[in-house]
């Protein structure tokens, strides 16, 4: 099963992702932001990194990249996309999921091993994991602080489109805790950690086990490996 991943100028973790979803069992396929067409993958990663520099706003000129148009149009007919980090921030510009990312409330950059809470089992990137399970992933952004309407935020908590969710610790200021949604057909996710640091023993966050044996964000791509084999 192939899994596209996209890089654009000043992305930092598409190799990475395709380690990631090879890790998983999948096949990573190459996507250039200046190319319309994805290859006929089955999934698209869009990894972190700084995309266009961040230019006016994080996300901003990459959701309007050519691969973007293809992007968005096969996500509107049911393919699988995962945004993590500048990929979430791409998102949410391309209007995929509804809100906005802004500076961390601390104005800092941060970098920590993040415990968040799984809201949302029944999406393309979330099914191997149970309800409420507690999981810990690396974390790195200084614009991460997630901000939406009231109005948003109630649809949001209403119809459980939150993904994941902050536990313990807000790093950014995020509202209600929010570290990543979902859509209503369940094939968008997005979230500001960075699953794919969280794959390998030896390479991942530490746990009561080991130092660096956390392999949490292997789920996440097992599970949209196993939401294709269930289609």
């Amino acid at each position: 099963m192939k899994i596209g991943v996209v890089t654009f100028p000043g992305t930092l973790d598409d190799r990475d992702a395709q380690r990631a979803v090879r890790l998983a069992g999948g096949e990573p396929v190459s996507l250039w932001h200046a190319d319309t067409n994805l290859h006929k993958v089955d999934a698209v990663v869009l990894p972190g990194g700084f995309s266009y520099g961040d230019y006016l706003r994080c996300g901003a000129i990459a959701a309007q990249a050519p691969v973007m148009q293809s992007i968005i149009k096969a996500a509107n007919g049911g393919l699988p996309v995962l945004g993590i980090c500048n990929g979430f921030q791409v998102l949410v510009e391309s209007h995929l999921l509804p809100g906005g990312l802004i500076r961390n409330e601390h104005q800092h950059f941060i970098c920590r091993d993040q415990k968040l809470i799984v809201e949302s089992t029944t999406t393309a990137w979330t099914n191997q994991f149970t309800l409420n399970q507690e999981i810990t992933i690396p974390l790195k952004n200084g614009e991460g602080g997630y901000i939406a309407t009231d109005e948003t935020l109630k649809r949001l908590e209403g119809e459980g489109l939150i993904a994941f969710r902050y536990k313990e610790v807000n790093p950014n200021g995020s509202m209600n805790d929010i570290a990543g949604l979902r859509n209503e057909r369940g094939n968008v996710v997005g979230l500001m950690p960075h699953p794919e640091h969280a794959v390998e023993p030896g390479f991942g966050p530490d746990t009561p086990v080991a130092m660096r044996s956390g392999v949490d964000g292997l789920m996440i791509f097992k599970s949209v490996l196993q939401s294709m084999v269930n289609a």
